[in-house]
């Protein structure tokens, strides 16, 4: 068990997108949809997306409201009313892999603020809040160019991200960034209060990973999946980090699936890709 690691508190700034990424506990089936628009099929391969198994999905947001979004490789979710302006090349800034869009830093440094949900059904259990805390420290001791100022309430207007909880599920979901900032916000399922803190540290922390760009590991064969529907290979979609491996790491934070052993740690790898890009 981890003694509560003390959280470094900083500041600021972002927004939006549309691509989300959620971490499965483990291999979960598909069936193919046959009722998804074969255009959409061709503007998600067009994206160097893999279209096996395309479905839909309906995701609720904190303040009640949601929306079906397409269900692609398992685990990214499309808004359907922006897949049209989604495009391979949008706004290169600049695993290890990650994606075209990156968090724009101006000057030296920036604050990302990131808040912990403490409302009602939607508010993080005491473990998930630990987790979390455990997350945001293993990037701040890093000094990278982004700091992350993590806070606990529910005026999320203002912040960065923002963290809570839905219920029926296992996982989390999270997205890519959009117009240089990160996307803002990180669900968390119920059922991972199962777990322990460095668990859910390890999943935080890999969503977290996915809203500054971070892609998985093991994109191309999702081996720690099982092998699930692997993502197709190409330079487009999935940036390879210099210097980082390219073989399947199991300790690394942004593998496509968990178990219920996880440290909670960035591996070696996960580290020179972070300061690479940050």
């Amino acid at each position: 068990m981890k003694v509560l690691k003390r959280i470094s508190l900083l500041a600021v700034v972002a927004l939006g997108l549309v691509l989300f990424a959620c971490q499965k506990e483990d291999v979960k089936t598909t069936e193919k949809n046959d009722l998804i628009p074969q255009k959409v099929i061709e503007k998600i391969s067009s994206l160097e997306l893999n279209t096996d198994g395309v479905t839909k999905k309906y995701i609720e947001f904190l303040d009640g409201t949601g929306k079906e979004m397409y269900i692609v490789e398992g685990d990214i979710a499309i808004d359907p009313d922006k897949l049209d302006n989604i495009h391979l090349y949008d706004g290169i800034t600049g695993e290890q892999y990650r994606t075209h869009n990156l968090v724009n830093v101006t000057g030296s440094k920036r604050t990302i603020t990131v808040i912990g949900y403490t409302g009602g059904s939607n508010a993080l259990t005491p473990k998930m809040k630990t987790g979390l805390e455990w997350a945001i420290n293993n990037y701040n001791r890093l000094g990278l160019d982004l700091k992350f100022e993590l806070t606990f309430g529910t005026d999320y207007d203002d912040k960065d991200i923002v963290i809570y909880v839905k219920s029926n599920g296992s996982g989390a979901i999270a997205g890519f960034p959009e117009n240089g900032n990160p996307f803002w916000r990180v669900i968390v399922y119920s059922d991972m209060d199962n777990y322990n803190e460095n668990v859910l540290e390890h999943v935080i922390g890999h969503e977290i990973g996915h809203c500054i760009g971070l892609r998985h590991t093991d994109w191309a064969t999702r081996q720690s999946c099982g092998g699930y529907s692997p993502e197709p290979a190409n330079p487009y979609g999935a940036v390879h980090i210099p210097g980082t491996g390219t073989g399947y790491q199991s300790d690394s934070y942004m593998k496509a699936c968990f178990n219920g052993y996880e440290n909670g740690e960035f591996n070696s790898d996960d580290v020179v890709a972070l300061k690479y890009l940050y």
